[in-house]
């Protein structure tokens, strides 16, 4: 299989510039190792486990494959030191994260040997975490999957390249080698995709949801606030209209019932609930009723993507979504996506496009 060395491969030890993002219900240790074999940097997602299942769930990954792979953590959760704690015993490469880690943790981290890798959707918050030292960022666009901006990658994409002296990261709209081309052509070290490794034989979501997405358009994925108060990419379904119509009295009922389901499904107790509510309410600066509703995300995430009932769920993705046709193993992907890559480098190369 042909390959590229770029930044991203060096600092993190995979073979390929590809990273496969830390998705809620999905990414677990069957798609993590599926991916890290096929060389690519798979990406745990913990914020749907205990600190106990993540232990688990990273011991499973090592048994599995002996390549490097990460971990992504809420840097706003009560529990993230201990989180970090996991990692580093655990001897995790890398930790990704979904919002900015503080400076501490941070240190904490880079001086146990493991890669911090931050996803961010400004230029200015990429700019603080690289100044706090971050190892690289992943920066990504208003095309991608779950809660997005309004900044298209290929804006957004230079804007921070620019900005920073670290490795860069691209998400939002990449699924194939031409994507990758076109990332490396604007200073980003790699790409980082979830809808297209959601959407493979490795991944356990199921077949009928797989579906779902397979049979979208890119017209059938919208943006939502309505099921946690922030901007939600996902497919467009019947639910979501009808949640699109409902009332505040009807989500915030919804969102304490959301809440006391996560509360016993990720083994958390009210008063860390509360707690990680006040750092969500003053690190985003969200209402009360916005923090409430974002209990609502991961049980109806979980509803689609792991029961399998997309009437009372909602399945994050990403535009991309409207492109994507098939579902091979991670091993089938990623190979795909180098061959075609080297393919599209050889033909601009010096004789230029055909």
């Amino acid at each position: 299989m042909p390959s590229l060395t770029t930044a991203l491969t060096g600092l993190t030890g995979v073979r390929h510039p590809i990273v496969q993002t830390g998705m809620g219900w999905v990414a677990g240790p069957r798609l993590v190792s599926a991916t890290a074999e096929a060389g690519a940097l798979g990406i745990l997602a913990s914020a749907t486990m205990s600190a106990g299942q993540l232990r688990a769930a990273v011991r499973e990954v090592a048994s599995r494959t002996d390549r490097p792979f990460g971990v992504n953590l809420r840097a706003d959760a009560g529990d993230a030191g201990e989180r970090v704690r996991i990692i580093i015993e655990e001897g995790v490469r890398v930790a990704s994260f979904a919002l900015a880690p503080s400076r501490e943790l941070i240190a904490r981290l880079k001086d146990a040997g493991v890669v911090v890798i931050p996803t961010v959707g400004a230029r200015r918050h990429a700019e603080k975490v690289a100044a706090w030292g971050a190892d690289a960022v992943v920066v990504q666009g208003s095309e991608g999957g779950g809660h997005t901006g309004d900044v298209a990658t290929t804006v957004l994409l230079p804007q921070v390249v620019d900005a920073v002296d670290i490795p860069v990261v691209a998400a939002g709209g990449f699924h194939d080698g031409r994507g990758l081309v076109a990332a490396l052509a604007f200073g980003a070290a790699g790409v980082a995709m979830g809808t297209r490794f959601l959407l493979t034989s490795d991944s356990t979501v199921p077949a009928a949801v797989k579906a779902r997405y397979l049979a979208a358009s890119v017209q059938d994925v919208t943006v939502t606030r309505k099921v946690d108060g922030l901007p939600h990419r996902m497919l467009r379904t019947d639910l979501v209209a009808a949640l699109e119509r409902s009332g505040r009295p009807a989500a915030l009922l919804r969102a304490v019932r959301h809440a006391a389901a996560f509360r016993k499904q990720a083994g958390t107790g009210w008063a860390r609930m509360v707690r990680d509510g006040l750092a969500m309410k003053h690190g985003g600066e969200l209402t009360w009723s916005q923090v409430l509703l974002a209990a609502n995300t991961p049980m109806m995430l979980r509803a689609a993507l792991v029961e399998g009932r997309t009437d009372a769920g909602v399945m994050a993705s990403g535009q991309v979504a409207g492109l994507i046709g098939d579902l091979p193993s991670c091993a089938e992907l990623v190979g795909r996506i180098m061959a075609e890559a080297v393919a599209t480098l050889d033909r601009l190369g010096p004789g230029g496009p055909d």
